[in-house]
C-alpha cells in the first residue's frame, strides 16, 4: 500500500494524512499544514509483520500500539533526525539510531525537518515461541555500533528502501530472520532492571539457549547437555529453565525443528527438495515418525500440507499460532480451544527469586490464548439459552480466536460452503437428515410452519456459549474486538477469495413497496469480499438470482426465503451478472450478533436484541471497538455469530453482506461492585470505539419480561421506530447524567445539538435506534 498527500488537495492534505497514519496506529499531533508533504509505503508480509515507511516534511507524530500491547514495534531513522518522548524519558535520536518498545508503551517522535524512518509492528505470535518472558520497561535505544544489531540495522535499511518492490515471497527470509536478530538485539546490553531481576537474567540466559538451539537445529545429534556446557551451566539446572516455562528441552527442539520444516514445505525456494530432504536437513532422521509428529502439531500430514491450497495453508497457521502447549488437544465441546498459558514454576537451582509470569494485556495478570472453531459442538443455530453446556471457559482477560459461520453460506454453496470443511460439518444435510438438526427457537417437530426443526424462528448460526469464570447478575461482560478478517473459500476454484451474500427477502422494510414487477420478490446477491491487496478493502458483486421455490434435502418445498441454511440448487435459478457496475463498497467487518444468556427459560429466538445484546446489527461493533453486556446468568455464557463484511444503518432489505469470519476477542469481567464511574448505570448494550459512544436503543428494551408469555411473538407485531427512539433517548439522557455528571436539562441540551441518533436497524422484530455520542465534545 501507498499513500501520498499530493495526491490531494492542499486543504485535504492534513486530514489524509492523518487518516492514512491512524490505520496504521500512528497518529499525527503537528504538522505545518502549508508545507506539508507525507508519503507512506506499508508491506504486511505473510506472517503478518508490518512494515511501514514513513517520508514527510517537519511534522510529529505518536506511535500507539496499545490495542495490541502484546506486540513489540521497533522503529528505526533513516533520514533526518527526531526527540523520542514519552511518558518518563526524552531522547535524541539521529540517523541509524533504532529504538524499540512493547506495544503498550506508545512514543512521540518530532522531526524538525524532512525526514524517513521504518516502522516494524511484530505481532505476538511471531516473537512467542522465541521470547518466552517479554522484557520490561520503557521503549528503549538499540545500539547499532556493532555486532548483530550493526547487522541488523544494516538489514533493516535496505528493507526500507525495497519496500516498493518486494514480494511476499522475497520476505520470507526476512521473517525468519527478523524475530531473531531482534530478540538478540533486545537482550544485548539490556539493563538488569528491563530484564526483571534475578529471574530475568534467568530469562535472558533460557533466551541465550534458545538461540544456541536455533543455530544447530540442523544437527541430528544435537542434546542438552552439549547446550548446558556451551552456557557453563549444568544439565540438571537447564532442564529445570525448561520446566519453568512448563516444556523440555527434547520437546521444544522438535517443535522448532517441525516449524522450520513447516516453513520449508511451502517455501517457493524449496520447492524442488522431497519431503525427506527437508526433515533430513533439519534434524530428522526417520521419516514415519517425523509425519506422526507433523499430524500431532499441525493436524495435517506433511504431504497433504505442502499439496494444500493456499487458504487451506493460512487456516492451519491461524490454527497455531504460537507456541501450542504440549497437552494441548481439540476434544469435546468443554474443551475444544487450544490453550497457551506460561505458568510460573519455583526454579531449584540457584535459590532466589523465581521468575516473573508476563501479563500480556489481561486485567488478572496471565492471559490465555484460546481458539474456538465452528463445529457442529460448538455453534447452536438460531436460539440462545441460559442452559447450554459452555463450548469454551474462560478467564478474565483472556483472548480468544473465534470461528463465526454465516447462516447464508448455502445462498450459493460452490463459493461458501464446498471445499471447506468446518463449513461443510455444520452445513450438511442430506436425505437422512442435517447434523445440525435445530435450527431456530420453534417446535422440533415443525408443528408450527412445517419448514423444520426450529422453524427458522432464529436463524443465525452463533458460535460458543463462552463461560467466563466468576461473572455474576449484576456484572458486566466488556468484549474487546481486536481483529476480523473474512474467512476464505475452501474451493479451489475460488482459492484465496472470500464471498458473503446479502438476501432483500420478505421480512425487509423495502417488500411492500417494490415499485417494479413482479412485486413481492425475495433477490440474493453474492458479493466478492477483498479484504487484502494494496488498497482499502472493498466488495462488489458478482450476480445476483430472484428466490424461486428450493426443495431442501429432507423434501420440503421453501416457496421463500423462510428457514436458514437451505442449500440453493443452481439448475433452479438465473444468475444476474450484469449488476452494480461500477460500484464498490467499503468493507465494514463486524460482528451482527453478540450475546451473553438471557435470563429466560427456554429458548430464546436469536433474532430480537434487547438487554443481552443479541442481534444488534450495528456495523461499529468491528475491529477496535468494545462491547459491554450486562451480565443476566451465572457465567455470563456469551455467544458471538452473525458476521458482516459491511452493512448499512437500518440494514433496510433485511440482511447485511453476509460473510463468515474468524475473530480475534478478548474478554474483560467487571465486577459489579468495582465498575468504573461512566459504567456503572449501565444495563444495556454499550458500544464503545475509540471516539465514540453508541447507545443502543429497542422498542422493548426488555421484551421478554415487558411483553407477557407470548413475548416472543408480539415483539415482531408491537415494535416501532418511535418507541425504540423514545429509549436511546432515555438511555443516552442517563448516560449523560450518570457518566459525565451533567444535569438533566444539560444532557437534552447535549443530546439536540451535538449527538446524532441513527437507525441501527429495521428489520430485527426489535427495532433498534442508536446514540452516537462523539468523544470530541467532552474537552476534559
Amino acid at each position: 500500500m501507498r499513500i501520498t498527500t499530493n495526491v490531494y488537495p492542499k486543504e485535504q492534505r492534513r486530514d489524509a494524512w492523518r487518516f492514512a497514519l491512524k490505520r496504521l496506529s500512528l497518529t499525527l499531533d503537528e504538522a505545518d499544514e502549508a508545507t506539508l508533504y507525507g508519503e507512506l509505503i506499508h508491506f504486511r508480509s505473510s506472517t503478518h509483520i508490518d512494515f511501514i515507511r514513513v517520508t514527510g516534511t517537519a511534522q510529529s507524530w505518536t506511535i500507539d500500539f496499545r490495542d495490541q500491547p502484546a506486540t513489540y514495534w521497533l522503529a528505526m531513522i533513516l533520514d533526518g533526525s527526531a526527540t523520542m518522548r514519552d511518558a518518563g524519558q526524552e531522547l535524541r535520536l539521529a540517523d541509524g539510531d533504532i529504538i524499540c518498545g512493547r506495544g503498550d508503551s506508545p512514543v512521540n517522535l518530532a522531526f524538525a525537518g524532512d525526514n524517513r524512518s521504518l516502522i516494524v509492528q511484530v505481532p505476538h505470535s511471531e516473537l512467542s515461541q522465541r521470547l518466552k518472558t517479554p522484557i520490561s520497561g520503557p521503549p528503549r535505544k538499540i545500539g547499532t555500533d556493532g555486532g548483530s544489531a550493526r547487522i541488523f540495522a544494516g538489514m533493516l535499511r535496505s528493507l526500507a528502501d525495497t519496500l516498493t518492490d518486494i514480494t511476499t515471497d522475497q520476505a520470507r527470509p526476512v521473517e525468519l530472520a527478523f524475530p531473531e536478530f531482534l530478540v538478540t538485539a533486545l537482550l544485548d546490553n539490556a539493563p538488569a532492571k528491563a530484564l526483571g531481576g534475578a529471574a530475568g537474567m534467568r530469562a535472558a540466559l533460557l533466551e541465550r539457549i534458545f538461540q544456541t538451539i536455533e543455530i544447530r537445529l540442523s544437527d541430528p545429534d544435537l542434546n542438552y547437555q552439549q547446550v548446558a556446557a556451551e552456557h557453563g551451566i549444568s544439565p540438571r539446572y537447564l532442564q529445570k529453565l525448561f520446566e519453568s516455562i512448563d516444556d523440555s528441552f527434547g520437546h521444544y527442539v522438535k517443535v522448532r525443528r517441525l516449524e522450520r520444516c513447516r516453513l520449508d514445505l511451502r517455501s517457493p525456494l524449496h520447492v524442488q527438495k522431497s519431503i525427506s530432504d527437508i526433515l533430513f536437513e533439519w534434524g530428522f532422521n526417520d521419516s514415519a515418525s517425523f509425519s506422526r509428529a507433523f499430524r500431532e502439531q499441525y493436524g495435517i500430514s506433511p504431504r497433504e500440507y505442502r499439496k494444500a491450497p493456499p487458504q487451506e495453508q493460512a487456516a492451519v497457521e491461524l490454527l497455531r499460532r504460537g507456541r501450542p502447549a504440549r497437552k494441548e488437544r481439540i476434544a469435546k465441546v468443554e474443551e475444544a480451544v487450544e490453550v497457551e498459558e506460561v505458568l510460573d514454576e519455583q526454579l531449584e537451582e540457584p535459590a532466589d527469586e523465581a521468575p516473573q509470569v508476563p501479563a500480556y494485556m489481561g486485567d488478572t495478570g496471565t492471559s490465555r490464548h484460546h481458539h474456538l472453531p465452528a463445529t457442529p459442538e460448538t455453534i447452536h443455530w438460531g436460539y440462545l439459552s441460559k442452559d447450554l453446556k459452555p463450548a469454551l471457559r474462560v478467564r478474565s482477560g483472556d483472548f480468544v480466536t473465534i470461528e463465526a459461520l454465516t447462516h447464508h453460506a448455502n445462498d450459493d454453496p460452490e463459493r461458501m460452503v464446498e471445499g471447506d470443511a468446518g463449513v461443510e460439518s455444520v452445513y450438511h444435510w442430506d436425505h437422512c437428515g442435517k447434523t445440525v438438526e435445530r435450527r431456530g427457537a420453534g417446535p422440533m417437530d415443525a408443528s408450527a410452519f412445517g419448514r423444520g426443526p426450529g422453524e427458522g424462528f432464529g436463524v443465525h448460526i452463533c458460535t460458543g456459549p463462552i463461560h467466563i469464570e466468576g461473572a455474576m447478575p449484576g456484572d458486566l461482560i466488556e468484549v474487546r474486538i481486536l481483529d476480523l478478517k473474512p474467512r476464505p473459500s475452501g474451493n479451489s476454484r475460488f482459492a484465496g477469495k472470500s464471498f458473503g451474500s446479502n438476501a432483500a427477502t420478505y421480512w425487509g422494510f423495502h417488500y411492500n413497496d417494490l415499485l417494479t414487477e413482479p412485486k413481492n420478490r425475495e433477490v440474493v446477491t453474492i458479493y466478492e469480499v477483498e479484504a487484502a491487496g494494496g488498497r482499502l478493502p472493498t466488495a462488489h458483486a458478482v450476480y445476483s438470482y430472484r428466490w424461486t421455490p428450493q426443495v431442501d434435502p429432507s423434501g420440503v418445498t421453501h416457496s421463500r426465503y423462510d428457514y436458514p441454511g437451505v442449500p440453493v440448487d443452481p439448475e433452479t435459478i438465473e444468475r444476474n451478472y450484469d449488476i452494480l457496475q461500477n460500484v464498490e463498497i467499503p468493507i465494514r467487518p463486524h460482528f451482527g450478533v453478540i450475546a451473553v444468556a438471557p435470563n429466560h427459560n427456554g429458548l430464546v429466538d436469536s433474532v430480537p436484541p434487547a438487554s443481552f445484546g443479541g442481534n444488534l446489527d450495528n456495523w461499529r461493533t468491528g475491529p477496535g471497538a468494545r462491547v459491554f453486556l450486562p451480565v443476566q446468568v451465572p457465567g455470563a455464557l456469551l455467544s458471538l455469530g452473525d458476521p458482516h463484511a459491511s452493512q448499512g444503518d437500518s440494514e433496510l432489505c433485511g440482511t447485511a453482506i453476509e460473510c463468515s469470519m474468524t475473530g480475534l476477542i478478548q474478554i474483560v469481567h467487571h465486577k459489579g461492585a468495582g465498575v468504573m464511574e461512566q459504567l456503572k448505570d449501565v444495563d444495556y448494550p454499550l458500544i464503545e470505539t475509540e471516539t465514540e459512544w453508541v447507545i443502543m436503543g429497542f422498542s422493548h428494551p426488555d421484551y421478554l419480561k415487558e411483553l407477557g408469555p407470548d413475548a416472543q411473538s408480539e415483539v415482531y407485531k408491537q415494535s416501532s421506530i418511535d418507541a425504540a427512539m423514545r429509549d436511546a433517548f432515555r438511555k443516552a439522557r442517563r448516560f449523560l447524567m450518570t457518566a459525565k455528571q451533567l444535569t438533566e436539562d444539560e444532557a437534552i441540551s447535549l443530546l439536540s445539538v451535538g449527538v446524532d441518533f441513527g437507525v441501527s436497524q429495521i428489520v430485527n422484530g426489535n427495532y433498534g435506534v442508536h446514540a452516537v455520542i462523539r468523544k470530541a465534545l467532552f474537552t476534559s
